[in-house]
C-alpha cells in the first residue's frame, strides 16, 4: 500500500489543493478504504467557494468529500464481516449512539456526531476526497462487485432525499412542487414517485437542470429566472399538497411558502445562508402549515443501498461529468457552473 494518501484539501475560499499526507498505522477497531468514487455535493461547492456552508465555518484545513465508495484495503478490527477487497458504499455519519437523540431513533441529530468532510465540530472530520481515507466498519456497506463506484457512492445524496420524503409524510397521489433541480431536487423527486407521489412541478432559475428534470419524469416545469407570477398564479389556482424547498435561498423559500396549499407540508431541505433571513413567516401561522426541516440522514443511507443495488433506481442517470481525483479543484468549478453540469463525481 502507498506510504501517503493524496487528499483535495481546501485551506480558505477557493483554496483547494491536493496534499500528500503520510499515511499512518491505522487505528484500532478502523477501516482503511481505498478511494473508488466521489460525488461533488452543493455544501462541497459552498465549502469552496466561502470556506463556510451554513452556520458551518472551515476553520482549519479541511478535506472535502462525504459522498464516498471504494474498497477495503486494510482492516485493525476483530469480528467484522469486512475483508479485504471488498467493494463499499461509505455512510459519512458517525452517530454516538447513546444520546438522547440517537435513543429516540433519530441518529441524524445525534448530539455527538461527526460527518465526513464537515466543518459542524471542531476539530474537523476530515472527508473522502482522499486516495486512502479510514472509516468505522459500521459505516461500510458491501455492495456487489458489479456496481459500479459511482453509483455507490451516491447512495448518500439519495438517503438525504429518502429521509426528506419520509418526513413529508404520505406522498400517495398528492400535488408535490420541488423548488430546486439540481441533484439533490431531483433525487427528491425520484423518490417523490417511489413513494406514490401525484403530480410533481420542479421549480427553477436555470434552463439546463429543467431540461433535465423533464427527461427525468417532471410532470411540469416552472422557470422563474424572469419573474414567478405564472408560478403563483398556477398555485392559487391548485395549491401544492407538499412543497420541497431544496436550493437553500431565502427568496425560493418565500415562494415555496407562497406555492403551499392551506393545512399543507413545507418540508426545507436547502442549507440557508447563516443568521437571520427575511421570510413571510406569519403566512406559516395563517395557512397553518406544517413546515419541517430535513437534515442529512439516519438508517435511510441503508435503504439507499438497498433500492440502487436491486435496480430501483438508477442514479448514474444524474452524472453529467466524471473526472479524476487528482483534477478535484477543476471539477469544483465545473460543478458550480449550473449551465455544464447536474452531476460531477471523481473517479479513482
Amino acid at each position: 500500500m502507498s506510504a501517503v494518501a493524496v487528499a483535495a484539501t481546501l485551506f480558505g475560499p477557493e483554496d483547494l489543493r491536493m496534499v500528500e499526507q503520510p499515511l499512518g498505522p491505522l487505528a484500532a477497531g478502523m477501516v482503511r478504504i481505498a478511494f473508488g468514487a466521489a460525488g461533488i455535493c452543493g455544501s462541497d461547492m459552498h465549502y469552496f467557494r466561502h470556506a463556510r456552508t451554513g452556520n458551518f465555518v472551515v476553520t482549519s484545513p479541511l478535506v472535502l468529500g462525504h459522498e464516498i465508495a471504494g474498497t477495503v484495503a486494510e482492516l485493525n478490527v476483530a469480528g467484522t464481516r469486512l475483508k479485504v477487497g471488498d467493494r463499499v458504499a461509505v455512510n459519512p455519519s458517525r452517530w454516538c449512539g447513546q444520546c438522547a437523540r440517537c435513543r429516540e431513533g433519530r441518529v441524524n441529530l445525534c448530539e455527538n456526531i461527526y460527518f465526513m468532510g464537515s466543518a459542524s465540530r471542531t476539530p474537523h472530520m476530515q472527508g473522502g476526497f482522499a486516495t486512502f481515507f479510514d472509516a468505522l466498519p459500521e459505516q461500510c456497506i458491501v455492495v456487489p462487485k458489479d456496481l459500479s463506484f459511482a453509483s455507490a457512492a451516491l447512495a448518500e445524496p439519495f438517503a438525504v432525499c429518502l429521509h426528506a420524503t419520509a418526513r413529508a409524510g404520505d406522498l400517495a397521489g398528492k400535488r408535490l412542487a420541488l423548488f430546486g433541480a439540481g441533484p439533490i431536487g431531483l433525487l427528491t423527486m425520484l423518490s417523490a414517485k417511489l413513494a406514490g407521489a401525484g403530480h410533481l412541478t420542479v421549480i427553477d432559475i436555470a434552463r439546463q437542470p429543467l431540461s433535465f428534470a423533464a427527461r427525468l419524469g417532471a410532470d411540469e416545469v416552472f422557470d422563474i429566472s424572469g419573474e414567478s407570477d405564472a408560478l403563483l398564479a398556477a398555485a392559487m389556482d391548485r395549491p401544492f399538497d407538499v412543497v420541497f424547498e431544496v436550493t437553500g435561498a431565502p427568496s425560493a423559500l418565500a415562494l415555496a411558502i407562497g406555492a403551499v396549499r392551506r393545512g399543507g407540508v413545507l418540508v426545507q431541505i436547502g442549507n440557508l445562508p447563516g443568521g437571520e433571513i427575511s421570510v413571510p413567516a406569519n403566512a406559516i401561522m395563517a395557512k397553518e402549515v406544517d413546515f419541517r426541516g430535513s437534515f442529512r440522514f439516519g438508517h435511510e443511507f441503508m435503504q439507499a443501498v438497498e433500492l440502487i443495488v436491486r435496480g430501483k433506481i438508477d442514479v448514474q442517470q444524474l452524472i453529467t461529468a466524471r473526472r479524476p481525483l487528482a483534477d478535484a479543484p477543476a471539477a469544483l468549478r465545473l460543478a458550480l457552473d449550473r449551465s455544464q453540469s447536474v452531476k460531477v463525481v471523481l473517479e479513482a
